[in-house]
């Protein structure tokens, strides 16, 4: 029998009608929606939620790696050996050059933050910089910024030597320009009183500053010991400057203000509100760790509570990875680092 299209819509239409006389219509379009929410909820338990910030890798996290022993008698003469032979302290089984493909291939992390140490003799060396950028771009790594030591103090009281120490920072702003960074880290060291170290650090900043900005580079500074391990303080600092090429790299570790003898910390200041104090003016977040428990959570730092406060002050940029642990092997304690961040980053997402 042939069947019009009248007849099949008929036919249709009466089964329908059979369907909904046996109350079954409703009954199947509750169980549609139901498994169509289910199959949702599945799904949406299945997407990994992100970090609200980018992670990045430090560089001095494999500082042993590059350097091998270099550091073993002492800052005071690796110092002096980086102002005569640089290069003769890298000593270690990695190559300063691979560390792009280093942190793309071992990690998984697609931005870097440089140490200007570990390239000492290198700012002006074209070629040189030339190959480490060929390395960032063909491993899809983007260069963060370049943190810069033993350059002087910028928090100099004596005028000649504070001047001189700005002018060393220079080829380090033209070497992260042309990197493709989007800042240098410098620290606000000196002596003298917390006011004249102040005053001075302010002078030093600003004018280092200045060329920063001639060349779409920010100046950021850590907090790395002495005064401005106190938050207070270098955020007055950052507030006297008072320039949106001048900020901090707040590091969750680096509060110690007075160390004793054998190096331990006699005076700390109350990280969690250095924190605070210093995310206002933040271009960076140093992720500092050295133990984990069994938990893989940082002994002595509390992430969820730290994160938190990044958050609060609505920073979405880079966190980088810094592991400065003794109990964990370098490469362990990056990995141990990345899947902390990445673990307490999407619970506050």
């Amino acid at each position: 029998m042939k069947i019009t299209r009248r007849k099949s819509i008929k036919t249709i239409g009466s089964g329908l009608a059979i369907t909904g006389a046996l109350g079954l219509s409703g009954s199947m379009i509750s169980c549609s929606n139901k498994d169509a929410s289910k199959a949702k909820a599945m799904v949406e338990s299945n997407v990994v939620k992100k970090p609200f910030f980018d992670i990045s890798l430090a560089q001095w996290s494999l500082h042993k790696s590059f350097f091998g022993d270099s550091l073993s008698g002492g800052f005071g003469p690796f110092v002096q050996a980086l102002q005569t032979d640089p290069d003769s302290l890298l000593r270690g089984t990695l190559n300063p050059i691979d560390f792009p493909e280093i942190a793309k291939t071992e990690y998984g992390v697609d931005a870097v933050e440089f140490v200007n140490t570990f390239y000492f003799s290198k700012a002006r060396d074209k070629a040189y910089m030339k190959d480490l950028k060929d390395r960032c771009d063909s491993n899809g790594v983007k260069a963060v910024l370049i943190m810069c030591d033993a350059l002087g103090d910028l928090g100099e009281t004596d005028d000649k030597k504070r001047n001189e120490a700005v002018a060393n920072h220079h080829q380090w702003v033209d070497a992260a320009k042309y990197l493709g960074c989007h800042a240098i880290r410098v620290n606000a060291a000196g002596s003298g009183t917390a006011e004249e170290v102040k005053s001075a650090a302010v002078q030093g900043l600003g004018k280092l500053t200045e060329y920063g900005k001639e060349n779409d580079i920010n100046i950021i500074v850590e907090n790395h010991g002495g005064f401005s391990s106190d938050g207070s303080w270098l955020a007055s600092v950052m507030a006297q400057v008072d320039s949106p090429f001048c900020g901090t790299l707040p590091d969750f570790g680096n509060f110690c203000m007075e160390r004793d003898e054998d190096y331990s910390c006699k005076v700390e200041y109350d990280k969690y509100k250095g924190v605070a104090e210093l995310m206002p003016y933040a271009k960076g977040v140093s992720a500092k760790t050295h133990d984990f428990d069994e938990n893989g959570d940082e002994v002595g730092i509390d992430y969820r509570r730290m994160l938190q406060i990044v958050k609060d002050a609505g920073f979405t940029g880079y966190i980088d990875i810094e592991y400065e642990g003794q109990t964990l092997s370098e490469p362990e304690g990056i990995k141990a680092t990345k899947a902390l961040l990445e673990r307490i980053g999407a619970e506050l997402a």
